[in-house]
This record gives structure tokens, C-alpha cells and sequence, in this order.
């Protein structure tokens, strides 16, 4: 019985590698087949970036003027 797993371990972990490397490889195919979606996609992701730095920027800036407001010690040691 216990020489069978292997065999039945090895199987299963080439199927599954397989099946990944199938579905990696027709992903990136189909990727080169998307120009125009791919420039949305890009846009999309930088006005997501954008929007999320602008944001981490007022976070900070309301922070600091919260910390001004509290009269908590802003300077290092």
C-alpha cells in the first residue's frame, strides 16, 4: 500500500503542474492578443495609483494638522 503513494503523489503533481502550465501559457498568448484593452487596463492602473497616492497625501496632511490641533510634539529628538 504504501509504495503506491508516491506514484499516486507524482501523478497528481504533474497533472496539476500541467493543467497551471496550460492556463499560464494561454493567458500570456492571449494577453498579446490585447492591445487596446491592455492601454485601458494600464490607465485604469495608473489613475488607481494616482488616486491612491493623492489619497495617502491628504491622510498625512490631516494627521499632521489633527496632531497641530492637539498640540502633541511634532519634532524628533
Amino acid at each position: 500500500m504504501m509504495e503506491w503513494i508516491p506514484v499516486v503523489f507524482v501523478t497528481f503533481k504533474f497533472l496539476v503542474l500541467g493543467t497551471g502550465m496550460f492556463f499560464a501559457i494561454k493567458w500570456h498568448y492571449d494577453q498579446g492578443r490585447k492591445t487596446k484593452e491592455r492601454r485601458a487596463v494600464l490607465r485604469a492602473g495608473g489613475q488607481l495609483a494616482a488616486a491612491f497616492v493623492l489619497s495617502l497625501l491628504g491622510l498625512g496632511l490631516v494627521t499632521f494638522v489633527l496632531i497641530r490641533m492637539l498640540g502633541m510634539d511634532l519634532s524628533f529628538p
